[in-house]
């Protein structure tokens, strides 16, 4: 399992990107407006990600619940070669399931994921291709 990088869940998507394309001073590498995802690497890596806050409150089941309350602003990204089985893996570590493995085809073509909450609650998504 790899740790990739952290992700920025962000409520106005159009001004944080325009903050953080201003605050680094480079563009991103990709943004897709209509999936509230924008990526700038650094050497190669993802450095920083922002996604829509709703998008994943939806996925996680906490998109009928107050923003400021439930919604999560952070979640730590992981890439693994077998989504289903490393959520088992962590379920029996701790971790409860927030939304179960499943295939993404709007998210990206042969993205699998699953997100996780860890034993403090931090959401994690877990990601193949």
């Amino acid at each position: 399992m790899d740790a990739l990088y952290p992700r920025l869940l962000v409520r106005d998507f159009p001004a944080s990107v325009a903050f953080y394309r201003a605050a680094l001073g480079v563009e991103p590498v990709k943004v897709v407006t209509e999936a509230a995802y924008a990526n700038w690497d650094i050497d190669g890596q993802a450095g920083l990600v922002l996604f829509g806050r709703h998008h994943i409150a939806e996925v996680v089941g906490a998109g009928g619940l107050p923003p400021a309350a439930a919604q999560d602003t952070v979640m730590l990204v992981m890439k693994v070669d077998d989504v289903d089985g490393e959520a088992d893996r962590l379920v029996a570590l701790g971790a409860t399931v927030a939304a179960p493995p499943q295939d993404r085809p709007a998210w990206g073509p042969g993205l699998r994921t699953a997100h996780l909450r860890d034993p403090e609650g931090n959401l994690i998504e877990l990601q193949s291709y």
